[in-house]
């Protein structure tokens, strides 16, 4: 499959870390999961901010890797709330890399996140409707 040089969303990561050796498998190939537990980690943060206080995550749309992610690469993880819910917040996220030494940056994968908003008694909790226009994510 050949992909096309794409750019990273005009917008600042949630979360950006180097990819170390403690991150791979057997093989030396970085885990799947360490770069999911990331986009989990910036879609938490956005549900947090947003629904001010503590929200789960319960589901992950369609994620597909596209790339592979090395040792030495800079990952940079973007997210946006996407729709609100009463109680729920769907959030889009994706993962780009770029190799240390160079400009070009490739998204790596990207998926849907949904989130509750829940209280101190762990159950649903209502959530503020999607921001208008004038401060809405994109």
């Amino acid at each position: 499959m050949a992909y096309v040089d794409e750019t990273p969303p005009d917008i600042s990561p949630a979360v950006r870390v180097i990819a170390m050796p403690t991150d791979t498998n057997p093989y030396g190939d970085i885990f799947g999961g360490w770069l999911m537990s990331l986009m989990d980690s910036a879609a938490g943060s956005v549900a947090a901010r947003h629904s001010h206080g503590r929200a789960v995550t319960i589901a992950v749309e369609g994620m597909t890797f596209l790339r592979p992610v090395v040792v030495g690469d800079e990952v940079s993880v973007f997210a946006t709330l996407k729709s609100v819910g009463r109680t729920s917040m769907k959030i889009y996220v994706e993962a780009w890399r770029r190799a240390r030494h160079d400009d070009r940056s490739y998204r790596v994968t990207h998926a849907t996140f949904s989130f509750v908003a829940i209280g101190e008694d762990r159950q649903p909790r209502s959530v503020p409707p999607l921001p208008t226009e004038t401060g809405a994510a994109k």
